[in-house]
């Protein structure tokens, strides 16, 4: 079993100030105030409406002093950012199944996802300056006479995605969660039902219960079996059936119905829970599964490939029992904080040596970030960004035979980063004390599921931070690096990755991805190869493929609540023409182009120049007179190894470029637009967003940052190892 490691450079982003004593990121826009019984995205509004949401909320004129903040009337338990808990999902699911008409509406709905409406930018930073500690009063612009707050915050909404197995639509629903509702079947909830729609021509995400149901359809189905009996396998115990999405490719797969095209393995032994599965690809049988009703529409036997033989390298085992040896010579390396960890964390606050953020975790993206900022001495907390987090992940496959051409998998999209998630319980990659956060969803009939110890918070050392010696003097000085990790890690099908945000001394924000698990693979004929992936094994090869990970970066450099003052420069590093003040020929230079509009902010990495970008702050300097700002540094990348007209840029046409810059819009949350699954439309999403090519000078700024994993040099290095063995990318955001 062969072992790797590749650094690529998306997993991971690091945000440093760049040598400008600035914790900078972009701001929330100034005109941010919504009508709270509207759905809709915010008009525009002045300043001062910061402090007074629309709502006819009681108020109450506090004028804080220098003693401290005047307690709140009525004290919140949940903060507006905080995840949903398990109550008020259940809430949210029977107020909407309440208000279906029937009762066979009722029983046909299925709960795709459930969270939380996040509030607008004014409603986070009231909360954060009034409601919950640390009590932050600079967050909101003075006002003359003082502030006006209300005495509560506006109620929460939860947000629903509810697909109905009978009619296979999809509804979008908002629960409002605080208020008691008598619904027409005469129960009473703390829920009331704000707006609902169907959204047509689309699929939402799969789900687990779904696939579990296909397998069986699969494997209960005659002709199936009948091709599994002539590759000598009559046990359906050993018959394994992903149902992949079946993505995009013509008119067949129109939303219209809810499919899947399963690919198949077989294990040698049923009641192995160590055997590899994985590495027994059956090929040669196409199988289309009608979702909604569960059964095979379409099934063809196409090829008879035989099964690739037993090997016993291919398990999960130790190596010992397979024949080799283990590393029984490692002596035990303990990791302890005897006075205990350095970080605080109030329910999903945390800080940490300057640093304050929260903690969130969705479905979909799994590990979200917010209000990310910095408390530097006297010029106080000082803003990075509102939200982080990665949105999206597509894994297309380079070989264009059956079936391996299909596979262009939206995991964020299709399946679900969150609802995917271990629970560390089962096994943690954290050392040291040890902070867990649980994660509580929805499953697929309305029922709350909870992943205990699923965010993972700890202290790592990093190495060295610094170090010089004088020569003169022989006095040396070292100061060793330390950073705080948040992570998660979830499963796949076949692949693992591991999420994790770094925070550093040095103000540093980096975001990495570790790719492990198993490889997907494919049989070949005896003595056949296969150009398009790496031979592993006799009859068995891993297909080329990339991975790219889809940051979104909500940024507010060194921005208040209410500005918008980030803007974002490109700069390349230019070698001085020969002659006049370059006599030596030896002058190099940084060159900055400032991205003036959305269309103009479609970039690409340049690894010639040196290229990165920075969010700058128009109106806040350091003390040389320089704009504060933070910097993007791109890892090693590359764009999609595809043709231009590859089918796959149907849907993920934000592939094309490595950023993307725009202007901050609520509903503008993924890249490819909030339903991947079987989507018709073309370019929906980014492309189509910055066609508007909204002014980015002076702005709200979102950074989209497209980093890839390219798997096919690692595999040269992996020829006699089924399993992936940990690979990583990174990027960051440096000051």
């Amino acid at each position: 079993m062969a072992s790797t490691s590749k650094k690529a450079t998306l997993s991971s982003f690091s945000a440093q100030a760049l040598a400008q004593d600035s914790v900078s990121v972009s701001a929330p826009r100034a005109s941010m105030v919504r009508d709270w019984s509207s759905d809709q995205p915010p008009k525009n509004a002045a300043i001062a409406s910061l402090i007074r949401p629309v709502d006819p909320l009681a108020e109450t004129s506090l004028n804080p002093s220098s003693k401290g903040i005047t307690a709140m009337p009525r004290p919140q338990t949940s903060h507006p950012l905080d995840p949903l808990s398990p109550a008020e999902i259940s809430v949210a699911v029977a107020t909407v199944r309440a208000a279906g008409p029937t009762p066979e509406v009722r029983d046909s709905m299925r709960f795709v996802e459930v969270v939380l409406v996040e509030p607008d930018k004014n409603v986070v930073a009231l909360a954060d300056a009034y409601f919950f500690p640390p009590f932050q009063p600079s967050l909101l612009p003075r006002t003359k006479g003082g502030p006006v707050i209300p005495s509560k915050l506006p109620p929460r909404r939860a947000r629903l995605v509810v697909y109905n197995k009978k009619s296979n639509e999809t509804s979008i629903w908002i629960v409002e969660l605080s208020q008691v509702h008598a619904v027409t079947r005469g129960g009473h909830h703390r829920g009331k039902v704000v707006s609902s729609r169907v959204v047509p021509d689309i699929q939402p995400p799969m789900d687990a219960e779904e696939y579990a149901q296909c397998e069986a359809a699969v494997k209960a189905f005659p002709p199936f079996k009948e091709a599994m009996k002539k590759r000598g396998i009559e046990d359906m115990d050993l018959v394994m059936v992903d149902a992949w999405c079946v993505g995009y490719y013509s008119d067949a797969d129109a939303p219209s119905r809810r499919l899947a095209k399963p690919l198949i393995f077989c294990r040698t032994e049923s009641d192995c829970p160590m055997e590899n599965g994985y590495a027994r690809p059956v090929e040669g049988i196409y199988v289309l599964v009608d979702m909604q009703n569960m059964v095979v529409i379409e099934f063809e036997d196409r090829k008879l490939v035989p099964l690739p033989p037993a090997d016993p390298l291919r398990n999960y085992t130790r190596g010992e029992t397979r024949g080799g040896v283990d590393r029984s010579d490692v002596k035990p390396l303990q990791i302890v904080q005897p006075e205990g960890p350095s970080f605080r964390v109030n329910g999903y606050f945390v800080q940490w040596q300057k640093w304050n953020f929260r903690i969130g975790f969705t479905p979909r993206e799994g590990l979200v970030i917010y209000s990310v900022a910095y408390l530097d001495g006297s010029r106080g907390r000082r803003s990075v960004a509102h939200r982080l987090s990665f949105v999206e992940m597509v894994v297309p496959y380079g070989d264009p035979n059956e079936p391996h051409y299909r596979k262009n998998a939206f995991d964020a999209g299709e399946d679900g980063l969150g609802k995917n998630a271990h629970s560390l319980k089962k096994g943690c990659d954290c050392l040291g004390y040890i902070k867990y956060f649980d994660a509580h969803f929805t499953n697929f009939t309305g029922g709350v599921e909870t992943i205990e110890n699923c965010v993972c918070l700890h202290e790592e050392d990093h190495g060295m931070l610094w170090k010089h010696q004088d020569w003169r003097t022989g006095f040396a000085e070292v100061r060793r690096s330390r950073r705080l990790t948040v992570s998660f890690i979830c499963t796949v099908a076949n692949y693992e990755y591991g999420f994790y945000w770094h925070f550093y001394q040095d103000g540093k924000i980096e975001a990495e991805v570790k790719l492990t698990g198993v490889l997907s693979l494919g049989a070949l004929q005896p003595g056949e190869s296969r150009k398009y992936g790496t031979m592993i094994a006799p009859s068995l090869y891993a297909p080329v493929h990339q991975h790219f990970f889809i940051a979104r970066m909500d940024m507010e450099v060194d921005c208040k609540p209410g500005e918008a003052f980030n803007q974002v420069v490109e700069v390349d590093v230019k070698v001085e023409k020969p002659g006049g003040s370059n006599v030596h020929n030896n002058a190099f230079y940084a060159e900055e182009t400032l991205l003036k509009s959305e269309m103009q902010a479609m970039r690409d990495c340049n690894p010639l120049t040196a290229r990165h970008w920075i969010v700058r702050n128009t109106r806040t300097v350091n003390r040389t007179g320089q704009l504060t700002g933070y910097k993007l540094v791109p890892g090693s990348n590359c764009l999609p190894l595809a043709g231009p007209d590859a089918t796959v840029f149907r849907r993920a046409a934000f592939l094309k470029h490595n950023l993307w810059v725009t202007a901050y819009a609520r509903d503008e949350m993924f890249p490819g637009g909030e339903f991947p699954n079987q989507n018709p439309r073309i370019g929906e999403g980014l492309p189509a967003w910055v066609k508007q090519n909204r002014p980015l000078e002076e702005s709200d700024i979102v950074l989209w940052f497209v980093e890839l994993l390219l798997c096919l040099s690692l595999l040269k290095l992996l020829m006699n190892s089924y399993l992936y063995l940990i690979s990583k990318w990174s990027c960051s955001l440096q000051l």
